[in-house]
């Protein structure tokens, strides 16, 4: 392989990476609780004005929206990403709560991938 060849994603991991350090320093070593699990209240900020479902609810409502935008040709990557982040939610069991994560970093990491490509053009 080249000098010159970027590997694909290379130049997105690296500012995750950069990102990752910047956090580091301004917020040192974070350990929060998860606050995921079927039963968690994702959206808790607007609990008072909406009746807010639970996490496995809006996990169920993001995928059956993604398919249904999928089937009808509209699907966009907000669709996407939030299904992943609402399933990611919805875990509590930590193998698989960390398997939904990879998959939000990667719908994410494609995401900035295709605006890239559409800045190139």
């Amino acid at each position: 392989m080249s000098a010159d060849h970027v590997e694909p994603g290379s130049r997105v991991l690296h500012q995750i990476r950069l990102e990752r350090a910047r956090q580091d320093a301004k917020w040192g070593e974070q350990n929060h609780p998860d606050g995921t699990g079927p039963h968690s209240v994702p959206l808790r900020a607007i609990e008072d004005c909406f009746a807010t479902p639970y996490a496995n609810q809006l996990a169920d409502l993001a995928t059956a929206a993604t398919d249904r935008h999928a089937a009808e040709g509209r699907v966009t990557w907000a669709d996407i990403l939030l299904e992943e982040v609402f399933e990611a939610l919805a875990e509590s069991d930590l193998g698989r709560l960390r398997t939904e994560l990879i998959q939000v970093a990667a719908v994410a990491t494609q995401w900035v991938e295709a605006i890239d490509r559409r800045a190139d053009q």
